[in-house]
């Protein structure tokens, strides 16, 4: 009988997670499924662009995932049962089970809301396509002098701001952050984001956090009124809610609390990658949600999966961080080198060439979803038939 893997999502971790399998065990010996709502991939860290009016290349699975061995299936996941070891989903034919062997849960994460009053019903989101796509006939409706407010001073809000700012620059745009403006940033990089504010038209409300929004306004703790006939919420990301309803060990967030190869502390036969787990960096520090936290997980769930089922050596891969990539409109950019635990050093690049930068992160994250081992050779190795069988069952010091 074949090892089943399942894979659930298909951002950049989960379809990494899927195509990597493949290419690393026999296809007579595992099936690998990977669900996901939506026939394509969507290159989640451009959500800013497609707001303002551009246009991606289309990514399909179908041509993705053709000849990889990799079963993509067409469904919306509604619920996960450890214990039974099954997977339950709805798509165009009714709801359905998925039993699985192996379980990676690639889920991700969503806006979040922060339990502000108001958000919900009057704030537009970019975490999802759908937001972008919403957020992009709200922006085209709005006439010349109207305000478009971003509230949330991290990488996605400043990058939302910026691109906006840069695609209607007859719009009022302004940035509500709830500390001061790019604050974790060295001061070579705050002092280029300051610059870029200013020749955009940017205006940055520092030091204001956010307490209710309108519909045409949002109000700040100390009682500011900042006007908004667009409010952008950017504050920060919350992970989907199935976790949490299971028997499975997560955090006080949801996210499923893992050891060092991306394995369920819990849940032997369950792996969690990308925001959707409770991941340790250097220093014992959490890694950020982010595409480049993500990626490195999904390489290490794969290739562990993969060495436990063909009795190969495990890897041991130190997950750590390089530079922050900030896109600021298509023509300005910020680089901000950090340490291996994500603190900003003096080092920045900055200008066109900082743009031209990111653009190549964006371009080669992409690729890297359809090259999930980046182009290396690779062999298919045969599952070891008493590890498929007992895989769930093996220990993590295995």
């Amino acid at each position: 009988m074949q090892h089943r893997i399942v894979v659930l999502g298909a951002g950049y971790t989960g379809a990494v997670a899927a195509g990597r399998l493949a290419k690393r065990l026999h296809r007579e010996d595992v099936a690998i499924t990977l669900v996901n709502a939506e026939p394509d991939f969507v290159e989640r860290v451009r959500m800013h662009q497609v707001a303002t009016g551009q246009d991606l290349k289309p990514r399909p699975f179908s041509e993705m995932f053709a000849g990889t061995g990799v079963d993509v299936r067409l469904a919306q996941v509604t619920g996960v049962d450890v214990d039974r070891k099954t997977v339950a989903v709805i798509d165009a034919n009714g709801e359905g089970q998925l039993p699985y062997d192996t379980l990676v849960y690639a889920l991700g994460s969503r806006w979040n809301a922060q339990g502000v009053p108001g958000t919900a019903e009057h704030a537009q989101e970019i975490a999802s396509r759908p937001g972008a796509l919403r957020l992009r006939e709200r922006l085209a409706r709005l006439d010349a002098g109207q305000s478009v407010v971003v509230v949330g001073g991290g990488l996605t809000g400043l990058e939302a701001a910026t691109e906006i700012a840069e695609a209607r620059p007859d719009l009022d745009v302004a940035l509500a952050a709830r500390d001061g403006l790019g604050d974790w940033l060295s001061p070579k990089g705050r002092e280029h984001l300051r610059k870029v504010f200013g020749k955009l038209g940017i205006t940055a409300y520092e030091h204001a956090a956010v307490t209710g929004v309108e519909a045409d306004r949002v109000t700040t703790a100390d009682g500011t009124a900042i006007p908004a006939a667009v409010t952008v919420w950017t504050a920060g990301f919350a992970v989907h809610p199935i976790a949490k309803a299971t028997a499975l060990e997560v955090t006080g967030s949801g996210q499923i609390v893992v050891d060092g190869t991306m394995r369920s502390v819990s849940h032997p036969d369950v792996y969690a990658i990308g925001d959707a787990a409770m991941v340790m960096g250097p220093g014992d520090k959490p890694l950020r949600m982010s595409c480049a936290s993500g990626t490195p997980t999904a390489w290490q769930a794969a290739d562990v999966i993969a060495a436990r089922l063909t009795g190969g050596k495990l890897p041991n891969v130190s997950i750590r961080y390089f530079n922050q990539c900030i896109s600021l409109g298509r023509k300005e950019g910020l680089i901000q080198y950090v340490t291996a635990d994500d603190r900003a050093v003096q080092a920045v690049l900055t200008g066109r060439l900082a743009a031209v930068y990111k653009e190549l992160i964006c371009k080669s994250a992409a690729w890297g979803v359809a090259n999930p081992t980046l182009g290396l050779p690779t062999r298919r190795r045969r599952v070891t038939r008493e590890r498929a069988a007992a895989g769930s069952a093996v220990k993590a010091s295995a």
